[in-house]
């Protein structure tokens, strides 16, 4: 193949290639979503909280945060029942991350409640969690949710993306 047909080439399929999504967005986008939709709805609903954290101001810093705690509790209580359930293969990585998720989220609703810390800290975890779940959405629960999906309709998930 010459220089200019492989260059041809490479822009066809550069051209219908999905445009990468922003992996530091704050708003939910249906580029997210990974074809589980129990699991969908609960990231959604991730990312709404984890707004809370980052607009916060000091009146509410606590409030965000406990507010926050409590979604990832259920949050990754939830993810932990599918995974032991379902005998899934590589559950404890998954479980340390959302441990190491928790131990932070707590260690900050500490801080605040002792008046150590106030909503520039809770502001920054808010910050940190966006840049953390993508990539923990991308490999681990993506894995998960087609190992759900699998099991529950025989086959891998579909996911449907309005381009807006």
């Amino acid at each position: 193949m010459d220089e200019q047909t492989s260059t041809s080439a490479t822009r066809a399929r550069d051209a219908s290639a999905p445009t990468p999504v922003d992996d530091n967005s704050l708003a939910w986008t249906d580029a997210r979503l990974l074809g589980f939709t129990p699991m969908d709805d609960v990231h959604e609903e991730f990312y709404a909280t984890a707004l809370k954290l980052v607009t916060c101001t000091e009146k509410n810093a606590a409030q965000a945060i406990e507010q926050f705690e409590q979604h990832a509790i259920s949050h990754f209580e939830q993810e932990d029942e599918w995974m032991r359930t379902t005998n899934f293969p590589p559950r404890d990585c998954h479980l340390d991350e959302h441990a190491a998720v928790l131990k932070s989220v707590r260690e900050v609703k500490e801080a605040v409640a002792q008046g150590q810390a106030g909503a520039d800290i809770v502001q920054d975890i808010g910050m940190a969690l966006f840049q953390w779940f993508p990539g923990h959405a991308d490999y681990l629960d993506s894995a998960l949710a087609a190992w759900m999906t699998k099991l529950n309709m025989g086959g891998k998930p579909i996911v449907l993306r309005r381009k807006l």
